[in-house]
């Protein structure tokens, strides 16, 4: 519903071992573990991480674990933890002792294919499925080789929502045994301020609470839990834990001011909660199935619901209730209002109705609709009410008009667009999908109510969202020539305590003009505010949060896109449907989310029927994992990757392309058996390509950083501090700085350091980190890349630690292949003459002819470093001046792009 829908980020997290078998911290033998600890049958979880980053409403969670099989024989343990439905997994890998297997997400019709000779294999070899009301299990049980250790980490990211004035983000605790390091770390920055920020678990007991850490400021909120092992324990000799419950953080955010307006990255957000607005009064009628499928508890359960939201009516609110089974009936007939007298006589209705036979669910809804109407129009006093029509069924329509397309056209056509429909679903037994159609079309929503002890509590739940509208026909404007794309800018309502989320693409030179406005209708008066773009504010907003708070606002857009997408999907059908279907494929592969419409697969491991394993979006009448029957995943008995292994050290070529230094280009030419060179002088922050292919979209770029202490008299040197990359076929980024190695930056992969030894592949593309012979990055069908660090020390002419690039192999790469190295892949010719000396006498000149051109250009030496990072190599070349001018293409500034990625 416009904006009101709250979201609780549900978390079950748990990772036991195989049946008979306990899992327990820590690593090693007794004696080397900590005391109190005991290793049962071998394994032992040694850390259980939960890393949350909420950053403008947009959260990003990482969950880690790491277990270590100290036994001599192989052993099963499982990574079972459950996400919020509403949330998109964005990555997960497993690394085992060096080799990590990264997933790939495709399109969903495409990733099943490999899995069509597996009779059963839809339900049984994803690792996903509906559990519960709110949440989905994810669940893999891998086979871990003696000795030996797994790490499991799953990404997950959605767009948090604003339910009852306040944030919620719920961890679900429940480890089942004592963890040597277990953590939740939850770090919030919200541009307007945060109000109010709290943590509580429902399984601490008291003289505990203390260990859950929280702290905000201004921007900024923190929450940490990091209890000790003796913290966990449910008594002080047991080894049993007592973390079995809710880890819950609420928070919200300063409303001060009307406009909160995000631009970064060519994209903004706008998020709309005015606070300090008179309530609306409401016309609201309740129409309800009384059709004998609900005899029982949900009948009895929907009378207790609508007694109370009765007693919670204000004056000034006007209802009326429609009743339908085989007949509609309704109390009044007309809106009367919530006087004393009219709300106990509508009690005493409720009491008394009965049950009767079929489904009229057509009947009733137009009936709902038409009391509405007609008290529109016919009382003028009502106009400005917020009216609202909500729908209770349980069952399917059985009587009357039947057929649900006709159904859906029958309710459109009476509602006009006046006001929003909602449609609740009691139990299971009834067409979700269709009420939720029905609802979106007609600026509702549509909710689930499920079949249990607290359907009541339930109920009124969903009304004290709607309880108290604030505004009517809200728009959030925008200048049309300044966007490009725009999600849900229309809503019916706005009620309180809830949020009202636009996002967008802003069109390229259009930063400076844009803005945003607000038009609706309040209590008794219009409501208008216009908000501008503070563009000092936003420039310190990066500084704080950098490149985090670009990539967030970015990934808010896509997110709430695709859901749209998702949900416009549902009301139609044919060439519109595939449309859809195919814009929001387009976004879930860019942005590497599991949607409905992709999978993620994970080479390199395989099920006892040969089958890989599958992630996908599960529907929400999907079997249970339990009930599928427990598949468990082999590692191969080898971890290195099967193909395209990376060269070792000593197969590099005497002589490559590469970039090092301040920075030096150096193209080896090797059919003239000589080389040539070139600098490109730049500012610090500047990102330059160097590869690019556009065939695959495969490409490699570079951002300078400044030396921290250059010359007195002569500009700091600039070298590449960080980069970037991207294979787009496969989904995978790699994000290379002296500091770390990082897969997938965007949704949170796995992080390596340069003193790492590890390999990692996936679809055909190998990275090998070695300390001693740096990064390698081999591509199937490609080429193979090389990159290393340069670290500082005392006494070095460089101030600060830098990358050098190089490429190992090109053969592969397409003849289109660009960027300031990529250019030069394929054979080129020059020639030289007329040597003489220069200025400097042992750096003669001489005369150039390459490309059609006639360069002056100097005999002199660079350094090269792709065979020993330790140890530089003197390359002799030909140096071509003033940013390698009439070498490249172009001029050296139309390699100039955005961003690493």
């Amino acid at each position: 519903m416009d904006g009101a829908t709250g979201l609780q980020v549900l978390l079950c997290l748990y990772l036991v071992a195989a049946p008979g078998l306990q899992a327990m911290p820590p690593l090693g033998s007794a004696a080397g573990r900590p005391r109190g600890i005991e290793t049962v049958d071998g394994v032992i979880i040694r850390t259980l991480k939960v890393n949350c980053k909420v950053t403008s409403r947009f959260s990003h969670c990482v969950i880690t674990s790491q277990v270590v099989n100290t036994a001599d024989q192989a052993k099963e343990v499982a990574f079972d933890v459950e996400i919020p439905k509403t949330a998109f997994i964005s990555d997960f890998a497993i690394t085992s002792d060096g080799t990590a297997y990264v997933a790939n997400i495709k399109d969903k019709v495409l990733a099943w294919k490999q899995y069509r000779k597996a009779a059963i294999s839809g339900e049984t070899a994803g690792l996903v499925r509906a559990s519960g009301r709110t949440m989905e299990q994810f669940a893999i049980h891998l086979n871990v080789s003696p000795r030996s250790k797994v790490t499991f980490q799953l990404t997950y990211e959605e767009v948090l929502k604003r339910k009852f004035k306040q944030y919620d983000i719920v961890i679900k605790v429940k480890p089942k045994q004592l963890v040597h390091h277990f953590e939740i770390d939850v770090d919030i920055f919200e541009p307007q301020g945060i109000s109010k920020l709290d943590a509580q678990a429902s399984f601490l007991p008291q003289d505990l609470a203390q260990t859950i850490k929280k702290s905000f400021s201004g921007k900024k909120g923190h929450v940490s839990f990091r209890p000790t092992v003796s913290q966990q324990q449910s008594c002080p000799t047991c080894t049993t834990s007592l973390l079995n419950g809710d880890f819950k953080v609420t928070y919200d955010v300063n409303r001060d001011k009307l406009c909160d307006l995000l631009v970064a990255n060519n994209h903004f957000a706008h998020f709309f909660a005015p606070q300090n607005l008179k309530n609306l009064n409401k016309n609201l009628v309740f129409v309800i199935d009384i059709s004998n499928s609900m005899e029982g508890q949900k009948v009895k359960q929907t009378k207790e619901a609508l007694l109370k939201i009765l007693d919670d009516m204000r004056p000034g609110d006007y209802f009326d209730l429609v009743l339908f089974g085989t007949q509609v009936q309704s109390w009044r007939g007309s809106l009367v209002q919530a006087s004393p007298a009219n709300l106990q006589a509508a009690r005493d209705f409720v009491r008394r109705f009965s049950l009767q036979g079929a489904t009229n669910l057509n009947g009733g809804l137009l009936r709902g609709i038409e009391i509405l109407n007609g008290a529109q129009q016919s009382l003028p006093e009502l106009r400005n009410h917020a009216s609202v029509l909500i729908m209770l069924t349980d069952g399917e329509p059985t009587e009357g008009v039947t057929d649900r397309s006709q159904i859906r056209e029958n309710v459109r056509n009476a509602i006009q667009g006046r006001f929003p429909l909602y449609n609740l679903g009691f139990g299971n037994k009834m067409d979700f999908s269709f009420l939720e159609a029905m609802s979106l079309e007609n600026s509702g929503q549509a909710q689930r109510i499920y079949e249990d002890h607290d359907a009541t509590q339930q109920l009124q739940g969903f009304y004290s969202q709607v309880a108290t509208p604030l505004l009517v026909d809200v728009e959030l404007q925008y200048p049309r020539e300044a966007i490009s794309a725009l999600t849900q800018h229309r809503h019916k309502q706005y009620y309180e305590g809830s949020e009202i989320v636009v996002a967008g693409r802003v069109a390229d030179g259009k930063r400076g003009s844009f803005q945003a406005g607000v038009r609706a209708q309040g209590e008794g008066q219009e409501f208008k505010t216009t908000c501008l773009v503070d563009e000092e504010e936003m420039k310190k907003l990066l500084r704080e949060r950098g490149h985090m708070l670009e990539n967030h606002v970015e990934r808010l857009w896509a997110y709430l896109t695709i859901q749209e997408l998702l949900a416009k999907r549902t009301m139609v059908n044919g060439k519109e449907r595939a449309n859809l279907s195919a814009e929001a494929l387009g976004l879930s592969l860019a942005y590497q989310f599991v949607t409905p419409l992709t999978s993620m697969t994970i080479g390199g491991m395989v099920d006892q029927d040969g089958l890989e394993p599958v992630i996908d979006k599960p529907p929400e009448d999907s079997l249970p994992l339990e009930m599928l029957g427990r598949r468990m995943f082999k590692l191969p008995a080898s971890q290195a990757p099967p193909t395209h292994t990376s060269p070792d050290v000593q197969q590099v070529p005497d002589r490559v392309t590469g970039v090092d230094g301040d920075p030096h280009f150096i193209i080896h030419v090797p059919q003239k058996e000589d080389a040539l060179c070139f600098n490109i002088n730049e500012e610090p922050g500047v990102v330059l390509s160097l590869v690019q292919d556009p065939d695959t979209g495969f490409s490699v770029n570079g951002q300078l950083i400044g030396d921290e202490a250059g010359g007195a008299g002569r500009p700091a040197a600039t070298y590449f501090g960080r980069l970037g990359i991207a294979n787009p076929a496969t989904g995978f980024q790699l994000e290379v700085t002296p500091q770390n190695i990082t897969v997938n930056p965007g949704w949170g992969g796995p992080v390596f350091s340069w003193k790492d030894r590890t390999t990692l592949w996936q679809d055909g593309l190998v990275v090998t980190v070695d300390p001693r012979s740096g990064l390698v990055v081999s591509v199937a069908g490609r080429g193979i890349f090389k990159a290393i660090l340069h670290r500082a020390w005392n006494g070095s002419a460089v101030h600060r630690d830098f990358l050098g690039f190089y490429v190992l192999d090109s053969h592969q790469m397409p003849a289109r292949t660009h960027g300031l190295l990529g250019q030069f892949f394929h054979p080129l010719d020059f020639e030289v003459s007329n040597i003489r000396p220069g200025s400097d006498p042992a750096k003669p000149d001489a005369t150039m002819v390459v490309k059609d051109r006639r360069l002056t250009v100097t005999r002199g030496l660079q350094r090269a470093y792709s065979n020993d990072p330790r140890h530089a190599a003197d390359v002799t070349c030909w140096f071509v001046h003033n940013n390698g001018a009439g070498l490249i293409d172009g001029v050296h500034t139309d390699y100039i792009v955005p961003d690493i990625f």
